[in-house]
């Protein structure tokens, strides 16, 4: 007999939904997907446990001892640089009592637990109890931080809960040669911000890999990007829009002479935003299933010399108006999923292929969770 669970599951999950159709023939998914919280559960078992999730650039986390933390799939996890200067990654649970960590004052190779100060060793090993004298039965060695997959690429810090995940150089192979002479691993971290956005994460998914919107949605960038030329391109686990600047553009904000804009989504919520001198990542996490959290990161080849010019403070301000255009849309789109009278709708073949790209990919990671129930 199936479990509860999986009964559930079979009855979120119809075969009709997630059968893939090219784009010319292709229905948008339904829009229970972006308003039922149920999805949001297989979600985080069936894409975000599985998937390769941004954890941080290396120059965020430049010394012995520096340390960031993500959520994943509502699993805490804290991401570390060790005294030999490489970068290790555990669950952020202390096995005590689910308490979180920190490194202790006054080191730069000992984890201490925030709640009743346990500690534990770069390696992830149980060093210190205190007061557990009188215990029984009890093996230190069986009370260690559980690690976390992690790999570096051009300078980011990949991470995934999956203990057999797909190579990562698989997910990212081209982009460093497609993006060339930029060398992501040449940034430097500037600075971040986030928001807290009134819609599902795959809303704003949605909306970021299209350019269909930037006309109505984003005058102003319009201007400056050439639209005309405005190009999307898919792989096997990313998509790329680009386009060179606009000619015409008087007023560049960005103040790049040549080059191109490269928006390099990596399924399922990792965006690049890559420009000559510049890097811009953004980190999509749901925070409920008619919430999510958008993490921005700012980064410069040049950090002093872009702030000297200003290019830093534009970035900001430009970044910001983008985003509250973008915000104001997401939060209207899902009021319109959930009214009563949209359940799926259909794809521009021009405009829409990186948003039929993403939706495929659901689907896939949703079949391949069904046949392992």
């Amino acid at each position: 007999m199936r479990s509860i669970r999986s009964e559930l599951v079979s009855r979120l999950l119809m075969e009709n939904d997630l059968q893939i159709q090219p784009i010319e023939r292709a229905e948008t998914l339904p829009s229970a997907y972006y308003t039922d919280p149920d999805y949001l559960k297989i979600e985080n078992e069936a894409i975000f446990s599985k998937e390769w999730q941004l954890a941080c650039h290396e120059s965020q986390i430049p010394n012995a001892g520096d340390s960031i933390c993500r959520t994943i799939a509502n699993n805490p996890v804290i991401i570390l640089r060790t005294n030999e200067m490489e970068i290790v990654s555990f669950y952020n649970v202390c096995k005590h009592r689910g308490g979180p960590m920190s490194i202790k004052k006054g080191t730069t190779s000992v984890l201490q637990c925030q709640y009743h100060g346990w500690t534990y060793l770069m390696d992830g090993s149980l060093r210190g109890v205190p007061q557990f004298d009188r215990v029984e039965l009890f093996d230190k060695k069986d009370f260690g931080l559980r690690p976390v997959q992690t790999k570096r690429w051009e300078g980011l810090v990949f991470i995934t809960l999956n203990e057999n995940p797909k190579p990562l150089n698989t997910v990212v192979k081209g982009i460093s040669e497609r993006i060339s002479p930029i060398r992501l691993s040449d940034m430097e971290y500037h600075i971040t911000t986030a928001d807290l956005i009134e819609c599902n994460w795959k809303v704003y998914v949605d909306n970021y890999l299209e350019g269909y919107h930037i006309p109505i949605v984003h005058p102003e960038l319009a201007t400056l990007l050439d639209y005309k030329n405005y190009v999307t391109e898919t792989d096997d686990f990313y998509s790329l829009q680009y386009s060179p600047f606009s000619s015409n553009s008087a007023d560049n904000p960005y103040n790049v002479e040549d080059g191109c804009a490269y928006y390099y989504f990596i399924y399922p919520n990792i965006m690049l935003n890559i420009m000559p001198g510049r890097l811009q990542t953004n980190i999509v996490e749901p925070a409920g299933h008619d919430k999510c959290r958008v993490i921005f990161d700012f980064f410069y080849t040049n950090r002093r010399q872009a702030a000297e010019k200003g290019t830093t403070e534009s970035d900001l301000i430009v970044s910001a108006d983008i985003q509250r255009e973008d915000i104001d849309i997401c939060e209207a789109v899902q009021l319109g999923l959930r009214s009563d009278v949209y359940d799926k709708g259909r794809f521009s073949v021009k405009r829409e292929m990186g948003v039929w790209h993403f939706q495929k990919l659901v689907k896939q990671s949703f079949s391949a969770y069904l046949k392992h129930l």
